[in-house]
């Protein structure tokens, strides 16, 4: 008859880890049953979350648009200084041309001992004036060697500074493409977030936009047609150029916001402004900062004009126009259009009468 052999028992250290193991895969396996799925951001969560983006976008295009200025001054500055070092040179070559000239000359009248000169001349008086035209020429050798020698020096001192000037330019240049590609960076990634929503969430956050920027167009509108003595919030008009300026930007409604462009098809923010008051031949800076500069404070909304460029954001990164009665006309922000909107609708800091 077959013996049986009895099967030998776990010991209680293997029982107890087959034990937890076992009680940790029912419980990982619970959870992960009654987990609820990562929700999906909501509509009013996207839009706080890329008018965020859009707001730092606009930060790191106002510096775009500053470097881009002070590119566009120097390749300017560069392009001037290059020019009279060029013109030095010709200068200093003719300079030394004539040195050269005049050294010949008085080789060929001097290889003689001049006592000898006129012991042998056939005309001595004739001779006489020629020692005094050589005397002379000793006299313009030394000028000319003078005007050489300054000449040098200004030439020195001009391709300094264009080498400085040069040195500048290639450091605005690497900033100006480092804010490009943040500026671009802040956009893809809204752009991202928006590709989260349905087309018909995204509509429905247009419809919202078209309906506010309409009902900022009735308000402006209504401000612009009141008498003065009655006219709601700042509804008095500003001066003839500034009006100009206005009227400039009220024919850019719709026209698409693009960082650093400054028109006429589409603009930012402080190429919106610059470019309007350039149509009334006033020339006022590029940026929203060097705006906020660019005339005298207006501290209190209710002593706006309309015309008044109105600044916002602590670091002042955003310009309008004051449209009267508490709205703006502005560039707002990439995939929107120069429109009017509520001055409410951003920190106002103060407005700027040009």
């Amino acid at each position: 008859m077959a013996s049986h052999r009895r099967l030998k028992q776990p010991g209680r250290a293997r029982v107890t880890v087959l034990t937890a193991t076992a009680a940790a895969a029912v419980a990982l396996t619970s959870q992960a049953a009654n987990a609820a799925p990562s929700e999906k951001p909501s509509k009013d969560e996207v839009k706080s979350k890329v008018d965020k983006l859009y707001e730092e976008a606009e930060k790191a295009t106002e510096k775009f648009n500053g470097a881009k200025e002070k590119q566009q001054k120097l390749e300017k500055q560069v392009d001037r200084l290059q020019d009279k070092v060029a013109r030095g040179q010709d200068d200093l070559n003719d300079l030394r041309g004539g040195l050269g000239s005049l050294a010949s000359a008085q080789y060929r009248s001097g290889g003689i001992d001049p006592s000898l000169q006129l012991f042998l001349s056939a005309d001595p008086d004739s001779y006489l004036d020629k020692a005094s035209a050589l005397d002379q020429l000793s006299t313009k050798q030394a000028e000319a060697l003078k005007k050489i020698q300054a000449k040098q020096r200004t030439l020195a001192q001009q391709r300094k500074e264009a080498s400085d000037k040069l040195a500048d330019l290639a450091t605005t240049r690497e900033e100006l493409g480092k804010k490009k590609r943040e500026v671009q960076g802040k956009l893809g990634e809204a752009q991202r977030l928006l590709n989260t929503l349905s087309a018909k969430e995204r509509a429905a956050l247009k419809a919202k936009e078209d309906r506010a920027s309409r009902a900022a167009e009735r308000k402006a509108s209504d401000a612009a047609d009141a008498p003065k003595t009655k006219a709601p919030q700042g509804g008095v008009k500003g001066s003839s150029r500034t009006m100009a300026a206005y009227a400039a930007a009220q024919s850019k409604i719709g026209s698409p916001y693009v960082y650093g462009a400054s028109g006429p098809s589409s603009f930012d923010c402080s190429g919106l402004t610059s470019w309007a008051y350039a149509q009334a031949d006033v020339s006022i800076p590029r940026t929203s900062q060097a705006q906020a500069n660019a005339g005298t404070r207006i501290a209190s909304q209710s002593d706006l004009k309309v015309g008044d460029l109105v600044i916002f954001y602590g670091d002042l990164h955003h310009v309008g126009f004051y449209a009267g009665n508490g709205q703006v006309l502005h560039a707002p922000r990439t995939g929107a259009v120069v429109r009017y909107e509520s001055i409410n609708n951003m920190p106002f800091q103060f407005g700027v009468r040009i």
